[in-house]
Order: structure tokens, then C-alpha cells, then sequence
């Protein structure tokens, strides 16, 4: 800008004047220059829904090849974050997977989390009757049964 205009500017207090004087703030010369929102197939995911069926087999085998407590407590996580309740083959194959690893606080919190997860008591109680010789196989205690007074 010239120094005339600055002078100008500097006297007379109109706005108009005064808005060509200051400089812009960065903010709003990058919400100019920022692209928009596209749509376009290209930024989509190219990756198709998978069923429950796949989801299941897929988490079965993840469990399956798990080698130390990382590995388990990150696939649960992953399982887990869906929203769904992994199917008891998925979780029988995850607490053979803590007992593999010897993880039991791991395998107490697997119950938890499906606890957290299904709607209503019933399904839980259903969980616990489908699962309940492989807890006993694995002697795997609830966490009910491990703190009685904390479950009322």
C-alpha cells in the first residue's frame, strides 16, 4: 500500500477505509482459499459392508493367531468398538486367547464388555449359559463372583 493511503486512512475514520488499511487475519484467508466439501466416488471408502457372518470369522481367526497380551487386548478393542455384540464363537476363541497369552484379568474383562454391550439382562445371562463350560474349563471367574458387594 502506498503511504498516501495509509495517511488517508489514518485521518478519516470511515470503515471503508479503515477495512483496506488492515491487514486480513489468516483465519479468513484460509477459509477462502479452502477447497469445499466434495461428494465424488473418489474420497469415498472403497471398502464393502462386511455381514455378521464375515465379521465373526474374521475375529475368530485374529484370535486364533494371537501371540502375547497386545495383540489380544487390541483385537478386543477392534471387536468391541462395532456396534454389535461379537458372537460367542468370537468370544470363545478371545478367553482361549487370555488363557493362550495368561491373561486372566483380560478374560474377566471380556465378560464385562459384553455386559456393556448387549441390551438387556437376558441376553447377558444367555452369553453366560452359552459360554458358561468354557469358563468353567478355563476357570474363569465373573466379576460378580469376584466382588459380590460391588455388583448390588
Amino acid at each position: 500500500m502506498s503511504a498516501s493511503l495509509l495517511r488517508v486512512a489514518a485521518r478519516r475514520p470511515s470503515g471503508l477505509l479503515r477495512a483496506v488499511a488492515r491487514p486480513q487475519p489468516v483465519v479468513a484467508r484460509a477459509a477462502v482459499a479452502a477447497p469445499s466439501f466434495s461428494t465424488s466416488a473418489r474420497l469415498r471408502s472403497e471398502h464393502q459392508e462386511e455381514t455378521f457372518e464375515e465379521f465373526s470369522a474374521r475375529y475368530e481367526k485374529e484370535f486364533d493367531s494371537v501371540q502375547d497380551v497386545f495383540e489380544l487386548q487390541r483385537n478386543l478393542n477392534n471387536a468391541f468398538a462395532y456396534d454389535l455384540v461379537p458372537s460367542p464363537a468370537v468370544l470363545s476363541a478371545a478367553l482361549r486367547a487370555a488363557r493362550r497369552v495368561n491373561d486372566f484379568p483380560t478374560a474377566v474383562r471380556i465378560f464385562e464388555g459384553i455386559k456393556a454391550k448387549v441390551e438387556n439382562k437376558t441376553q447377558y445371562e444367555q452369553y453366560l449359559e452359552e459360554l458358561k463350560p468354557l469358563r468353567e474349563e478355563l476357570g474363569i471367574a465373573l466379576k460378580e463372583e469376584l466382588y459380590p458387594e460391588e455388583s448390588k
